[in-house]
């Protein structure tokens, strides 16, 4: 029953307003998931900088010194910026895994929800709407953007088993439906390294794929892997740094809708978070058929 939304532009003269027609897309799908929301924003990269999302029950405390604390810890300029529960923290580009360790090691109450160059992640329990407002959505600029309203079905309704997750550099997935065989690809998954924070079953897709993008694949061909490898109902959105993609499962149970211009590409789990798109009305619409994979990737 969650709702998924995304939006991958084309046309780089609307990446001011990513965050605004984000908003607007999440608005329309707060009944499909009322427990909680979130979204990763694809913001603009810059060279030879990285960035940590992070959040905190206590900000106020747990924020307090940390960017200080990491920037010992590293031996390199950390800078951190606060919004509510979540604050981003900026570090050179090569330090990002020695960063991610210090927190992991010193700051527990602290948690990592993903990292890379351009992506920055922010998930809260809450009414959806409220959720985008907390963290200012409608302002935030950038290439592409999913989001995700959840009802929950088969974990705790808590910050971290919101959606999106992020288990690799610059990767997020948000997802409908339920897994069947995830508890044994997550044993698989720890064995080669991949640790989680939560029992939900997205994680492990999440993860799944990251772990197909570190053995050489492209999130297409990751995509179309996890077809053969993963049981279960499921619409999964993902992005990567420079790619958007989507796929179904081979039933396709789970409602979805797509339409593309020369300014876009998006996904809806419902035809009414594309009607307020620019140019919707000139748009090619369609439903994503079953067990195949859609993709699009910026040079």
């Amino acid at each position: 029953m969650c709702g998924i939304v995304g939006l991958f532009l084309k046309d780089k003269s609307l990446e001011p307003r990513l965050g605004s027609l984000t908003a607007d897309m999440l608005a329309t799908m707060c009944e499909r998931g009322p427990d909680s929301a979130g979204f990763a924003i694809y913001g603009p990269a810059h060279a030879g900088e990285g960035k940590v999302t992070l959040q905190a029950a206590d900000p106020a405390a747990a924020f307090e010194g940390l960017s200080a604390a990491v920037s010992k810890a590293i031996g390199a300029a950390a800078s951190l910026a606060v919004k509510s529960t979540h604050a981003v923290l900026t570090i050179p580009a090569d330090k990002v895994e020695a960063a991610r360790a210090a927190i992991r090691a010193d700051h527990p109450k602290v948690r990592i929800l993903g990292s890379g160059e351009a992506i920055e992640i922010y998930k809260e329990v809450g009414w959806p709407t409220d959720v985008a407002k907390r963290f200012d959505l409608a302002h935030m600029e950038g290439s592409h953007a999913i989001g995700h309203t959840r009802m929950a079905t088969e974990s705790a309704v808590t910050t971290l088993a919101a959606h999106p997750f992020s288990t690799g550099p610059d990767q997020c997935l948000v997802h409908n439906g339920s897994l069947s065989n995830h508890h044994n690809l997550k044993r698989e998954l720890k064995r080669d390294g991949f640790t989680f924070e939560t029992d939900n079953d997205s994680e492990v897709a999440a993860a799944y794929l990251s772990w197909r993008m570190k053995q050489g694949m492209n999130l297409a061909e990751a995509l179309t892997k996890s077809l053969e490898d993963l049981d279960g109902f499921f619409t999964f959105v993902v992005g990567t740094k420079n790619g958007f993609g989507v796929v179904r499962d081979p039933i396709a149970c789970k409602p979805a809708v797509m339409a593309e211009t020369d300014q876009y590409v998006a996904f809806g789990s419902e035809y009414r978070t594309l009607a307020c798109l620019p140019g919707i009305d000139k748009a090619r619409v369609w439903e994503p058929e079953p067990a195949t994979v859609y993709f699009w990737e910026r040079s």
